[in-house]
């Protein structure tokens, strides 16, 4: 996409953190990173977002100095970093198996990196109280990492990240070892660290809901480009691929025919029904588009621009919403979240009703034959 190769909030060449047409291959034929130019602000947070093998962590890895890219420059603060040796780069890095040395007490670990870079006794005792302070670790220095839970390791790891004062730090994966609650608490902890510090953050993870918790902006990532680049709310919002609607939040798609072109309006036949939605990314007429509406913004009523007919196939109640399920113009998967109120009416289940969503709201996109994402656990 067209973002891709433009800085978060400035013009080409002030990026402090910029891959420019970055090619990788590790058998000099299959490229698992294809032409990759992306700009990052100092001070941004930033997430490479996508499944695995999209090539989201082959671009942390050049980053950090552990893979060498095999065509472009990748630049830090204007500088070429593509000949500079991992320890050289002074950036802290957060790995998911914590990589704590099980000997060392964990003021030592955090005293390592700054005994590597030669600072004496005195220093490297206030950088590390000051660090695991930062964390809520600070009375724990005295133990070793089998003596601290998971979410205490995570924790010393990211200290040690940023124990030397690095302007770049690199995540990966950093809480895909903990459980759900903790994973939540180091989210909100990771992003306050970051609004604090003012530290620039490249975040990889698979975790849509991660991503859109922290970052400033996420880049998408599939088949080793970047599908697209923004904020999470134009992420989740105005998706412009059939991909990114998928991956991101939950979402309904519908597969049909454009059937015409008016403005920025498409009529997309699915059957012997016509889906007024916005053309986004539909090709011409003729051409197979999806279509993408969020299952928030459909309504059980007949008020909308789009009224379409709906059994009821499944009610689940989750406090504040009701998740119904139905059966729409033959996907019998469609979504919609209904607020729980008390002037709501839902039918039962086997029961009939009209549906209803605003052109506005639904997105014409280019046709793909995708798997199904897995979304987030509603328990």
């Amino acid at each position: 996409m067209s973002e891709t190769s433009v800085p978060g909030n400035g013009a080409a060449g002030k990026a402090y953190v910029a891959f420019d047409g970055v090619q990788k291959s590790y058998d000099g034929k299959t490229l698992v990173v294809k032409d990759l130019n992306l700009s990052i602000d100092k001070g941004e947070f930033v997430t490479m977002l996508g499944p695995s093998g999209s090539g989201k962590t082959t671009c942390l890895m050049m980053l950090a100095g552990f893979e060498t890219a095999t065509h472009g420059q990748i630049l830090l603060d204007g500088v070429s970093i593509n000949n500079i040796p991992p320890h050289k780069r002074g950036i802290g890095m957060v790995f998911q198996n914590y990589a704590l040395f099980p000997h060392m007490t964990v003021a030592e670990n955090l005293a390592f990196p700054l005994e590597v870079r030669g600072l004496t006794k005195a220093d490297r005792r206030d950088k590390v109280q000051r660090a695991l302070d930062m964390v809520r670790m600070g009375e724990f220095g005295g133990r070793r990492p089998a003596q601290l839970s998971g979410g205490q390791q995570q924790r010393v790891a990211v200290a040690r990240a940023l124990v030397f004062d690095p302007e770049l730090v690199l995540m990966d994966e950093p809480l895909g070892a903990l459980d759900k609650q903790l994973r939540e608490e180091m989210q909100y902890e990771i992003k306050r660290i970051h609004e604090n510090l003012g530290v620039t953050v490249v975040y990889v993870t698979h975790d849509q809901s991660e991503a859109l918790t922290m970052s400033d902006r996420i880049a998408v990532f599939d088949d080793g480009r970047i599908q697209q680049l923004a904020a999470p709310s134009v992420l989740y919002e105005k998706p412009e691929t059939s991909f990114v609607a998928q991956f991101i939040g939950e979402n309904n798609k519908f597969t049909g025919q454009v059937a015409g072109l008016d403005g920025s309006i498409a009529s997309v036949t699915i059957g012997d029904t016509v889906i007024k939605a916005l053309a986004v990314n539909c090709g011409n007429e003729g051409d197979r588009s999806q279509l993408s509406i969020r299952p928030e913004r459909v309504s059980l009523s007949d008020r909308g621009d789009n009224v379409v007919d709906a059994r009821v196939c499944e009610l689940i109640y989750l406090g504040d919403h009701i998740r119904c399920r139905l059966d729409v113009l033959g996907n019998d998967e469609f979504v919609v979240k209904v607020p729980n109120a008390s002037d709501q009416t839902v039918p039962e289940v086997g029961g009939h009703t009209k549906i209803s969503w605003s052109v506005e709201d639904c997105r014409a996109l280019d046709y793909a034959d995708l798997p199904a994402v897995a979304q987030p656990s509603t328990t």
